[in-house]
């Protein structure tokens, strides 16, 4: 095995609790006071509030929480899936509720920081074993409250769809009326609750529809931009369009005059605090907090219009000096003295094993390259938003964050954690940017501000809804950082690769420097090594797979050029080299959560997409013109591979044909239909990374502002079929959420590289001529 299955702690333990109107509330423990209550010590100070999970009603019908943020991956379905299965309760029977942010569900269950985040791919494999002991224990005080009731055997029981039979005397009892002796029976040890053997599992693994789906194609309220209230105030925020830039002044008392408009001042950032301790909490919010004019109004469109007469003098900062043009020219430059960047053994940002100087002098052919890859915003369909009302000392806040962190909140209003209720609402798509939680710090420092106004003026505190426009989103990111990378491979003359050499231009960020990254352990002689761009005064961040997201371009298409340099085929070639170790690769990458690669694994999905695509038949008999492209990625522990048909007209009108994916998440995975929507929605995304996506800075500005610049891919080019298979391997099951997006981007350029001849080396390719057809 990979990776081991984690029990919970000790410490961690089944409760139960009587609703009011009848049935029981069944949840997680972690805090050492209710330990000690159980063992007969004193009761703590402070209430007990629990980690619940599922609510049994007198019905006999079941709320689930959904504790971890959805953002359209379908954690909202995923993890009270895995608890109404192993619960062994039906699905139609089984509400969904969101739970509000809550410092207790990060406790140690197990594995690291399992709490209430999206992102990195982590909600499966941090969650599903903790879940599935949720359910199964739940069971386990149902079956153990029956066979007291009926005085039997608890091993003559048997349970389903909320019910428990006895089979020898035809007795049925449901879990609802059950409640009642199970709120006083002991809660059974985790180490004697059995877990359903995954044949078993009538949930898991068969795919159920998204919770919200009706409420979101009807039109009804689902996302943090629809939160709304009668009396709430509407606030835009204005800051400088160069990143630092602070405000000078404003005629605050002109737009204060302006229809509707009842608050304008302005918002100071405080510095940037510092890190914390290692070990220590964060102190307080840590991001792009930007100075800036808030705009409060009766609605959102006043207030808009009211910032179109708005005049600020900024200070706009050293970065105003920077630019794209002078950031290329400055790593091309670096790249010229990349002789004297001579790393030693590896890490996040360099790697060196054997002598890949000393390989190319004997080499029979080189091949050399340079590829790039541009800043790239996120782009949701919802703006950033979020909504908050400061009254009586106290702070309630609505928001989209893939990272809800009470703190962002606290702080900027200036009152303490346990005065924050924080309510997690539905993101009209995340992607990354929504770790980044500058809205949420925003709306509570105006929330707050506003109260204080009203107060003064004799007016009760009102909710405020912050919203930015997509020009505000697009010009105010955490950019998908940019890379520009010179290879240079070397071969024998049977064709094998024996040395690998990447310098990388870069400004700091790990996540553009492959030292980790396949053919790493493949290869005698690997060296890659970086330039810093400096000074680089441009916030970014991760965008859907971080560290392989642009990296998997480069990488994975210059090996394809390594092969056809070699007169191999290219899919072949990798598995070649796969089934060729050199040395093991270091497990500390980033984008690996620790998990090491697998070459058998990466063989496995390369194998099964050959033959769904029948790789070397279909190739023989393409039309001139259409070609077939390959890659792979291993990310955040789960393995990708695609072959893409792609047709490619004399005028560079270009189509994606069909799509075969292979994936390797594990032994299971939860929900087939989104894990295929994710796969399907990933490449769709990486079609907008290849043909028109770039972010462009002049002056220390943003270029693009609006989708007229930044063209996602229309309904009408996606591929016609993109066909998914998941292998069912013997490992911990993984997420998918960033896995699928990688590798698609390079199995198009090498796909367009066999229909044309041409070498795709630098994104987007609309700067390079081509359209969708």
């Amino acid at each position: 095995m990979e990776t081991k299955t984690k029990q919970l702690n000790r410490r961690s333990f089944i409760k139960i609790s009587a609703l009011a109107g009848g049935g029981i509330l069944i949840g997680f423990y972690t805090e050492n006071g209710l330990l000690a209550q159980q063992r007969g010590a004193a009761p703590p100070v402070t209430p007990i509030n629990p980690n619940t999970y599922i609510k049994v009603h007198p019905d006999n019908t079941f709320t689930i929480v959904a504790k971890n943020p959805e953002t359209g991956q379908g954690i909202r379905n995923s993890l009270p899936t895995i608890v109404a299965d192993e619960f062994d309760v039906d699905w139609k029977q089984v509400k969904i509720e969101q739970s509000d942010r809550d410092d207790k569900y990060a406790r140690d269950m197990g594995a690291p920081t399992v709490g209430q985040r999206e992102g990195g791919s982590t909600a499966t494999p941090q969650n599903y074993q903790p879940m599935r002991n949720v359910g199964a224990t739940a069971r386990a005080m149902m079956v153990a409250a029956a066979a007291k009731r009926w005085n039997v055997p608890a091993a003559e029981l048997t349970t389903g769809s909320g019910v428990v039979t006895h089979t020898p005397s035809k007795r049925t009892a449901t879990y609802a009326s059950l409640a009642e002796t199970a709120l006083n029976m002991p809660v059974p040890e985790l180490s004697t609750v059995k877990l359903k053997d995954p044949k078993d599992f009538k949930i898991i693994g068969k795919g159920t529809p998204g919770v919200d789906n009706f409420a979101i194609v009807t039109g009804k309220p689902a996302f943090s931009i629809d939160v709304n209230s009668p009396d709430m105030l509407f606030a835009v925020y204005e800051k400088c369009p160069v990143f630092g830039g602070k405000v000078m002044s404003a005629n605050l008392d002109e737009i204060k005059k302006l229809p509707g408009v009842k608050h304008a001042f302005i918002v100071d950032a405080p510095p940037l605090r510092p890190a914390p301790a290692p070990g220590a909490p964060p102190a307080g919010p840590n991001v792009n907090w930007a100075s800036g004019v808030a705009i409060v109004a009766d609605n959102w469109w006043l207030a808009n219009n009211a910032r179109k007469s708005l005049k600020v003098v900024w200070d706009e900062g050293p970065v105003a000096s920077q630019s794209s043009a002078g950031y290329l020219a400055q790593g091309k430059q670096l790249a010229s003295t990349q002789a004297s960047q001579t790393p030693a053994g590896g890490g996040p940002r360099s790697a060196k094993d054997g002598d890949a100087e000393a390989a190319f002098k004997t080499a029979a052919k080189i091949v050399e390259a340079e590829y790039s890859f541009p800043l790239l915003s996120h782009a949701p369909l919802e703006p950033q938003n979020s909504t908050a009302h400061y009254k009586d000392g106290k702070l309630e806040i609505w928001s989209p964050s893939q990272t809800p962190e009470i703190f962002n909140a606290a702080v900027p209003a200036g009152i303490p954690n346990s005065d924050v209720t924080f309510h997690l609402v539905r993101a009209g798509g995340g992607f990354g940017r929504r770790l980044y939680n500058e809205y949420d710090i925003e709306v509570s420092k105006i929330a707050r501000l506003v109260s204080d106004e009203r107060a003064r003026a004799g007016l009760p505190s009102v909710p405020v809804k912050l919203l930015w426009t997509r020009e505000d989103d697009m010009r105010h990111d955490d950019y998908r950082p940019a890379g520009l990378h010179y290879f240079k491979a070397g071969l024998d003359a049977s064709g094998k690769l024996i040395a690998f050499r990447d310098y990388v231009s870069s400004h700091g960020s790990t996540s553009v420097i492959p030292a980790n990254e396949f053919p790493r352990g493949h290869v005698a002689n690997f060296w890659v090594s970086e330039g810093q761009i400096t000074p680089y005064g441009i916030p970014t961040g991760a965008l859907r797979a971080p560290g392989t997201n642009g990296v998997s371009f480069v990488m994975q298409s210059f090996i394809d050029e390594i092969a056809h340099a070699a007169g191999k085929d290219p899919l072949q070639y990798r598995l070649d080299l796969l089934a060729n170790p050199t040395a093991p690769v270091p497990a500390f990458t980033q984008v690996s959560f620790g998990a090491p690669f697998n070459p058998q694994r990466a063989i496995g999905v390369l194998e099964t997409v050959r033959d769904m695509s029948d790789w070397k038949n279909r190739r023989d008999k393409l039309p001139k013109g259409t070609g077939l492209g390959v890659a792979f990625q291993f990310a955040h522990s789960g393995y990708v591979a695609y072959v893409v048909e792609v047709a490619v007209t004399a005028e560079k009108k270009l189509k994606v044909n069909k799509v075969w994916s292979a994936i390797d998440i594990g032994s299971q995975t939860v929900n087939p239909t989104h894990a295929t929507n994710l796969v399907q929605g990933g490449f769709i995304e990486a079609m907008s990374h290849m043909m028109a996506w770039e972010i462009t800075i002049d002056q220390g500005r943003v270029v693009q502002s609006n989708f007229d610049k930044y063209q996602p891919t229309r309904m009408r080019n996606a591929p016609a079929s993109i066909e998914v298979k998941f292998l069912k391997t013997d490992f911990t099951p993984t997420g998918l959420g960033e896995p699928s997006l990688p590798p698609a981007v390079p199995a198009i350029s090498n796909a367009i590289f066999a229909a044309t001849g041409i070498r795709i080396r630098s994104l987007p390719i609309v700067s390079q001529g081509y359209t969708w057809t």
